[in-house]
């Protein structure tokens, strides 16, 4: 199991549209996917879960990633929110 605390930088935070981009990139591994906010940890592969958060931008968050490709997601997903969704 990997994890890595992430600071949300784009401008709508993790919301519609990015909240979207996110979940198919999640969709995109075999590995199970959380979204930890303030102990509160939901299904990084569904859309109500995620967007449940309330992600907005400046928000910590921890992606944990566990399975057999979790380095590869928690590259992917770290480099696309890092990315600000390529917003910016």
């Amino acid at each position: 199991m990997l994890s890595k605390e992430i600071v949300v930088q784009n401008q709508v935070g993790l919301h519609a549209r990015p909240a979207t981009f996110f979940i198919q990139k999640c969709n995109e591994f075999k590995s199970s996917v959380w979204v930890e906010k303030n102990d509160r940890r939901v299904n990084a592969k569904s859309l109500l879960g995620v967007l449940s958060l309330g992600i907005t931008k400046g928000t910590k968050i921890t992606v944990i990633a566990d399975g057999t490709d979790e380095a590869e997601a928690m590259d992917a997903l770290a480099g696309l929110i890092g990315a600000s969704f390529d917003e910016e």
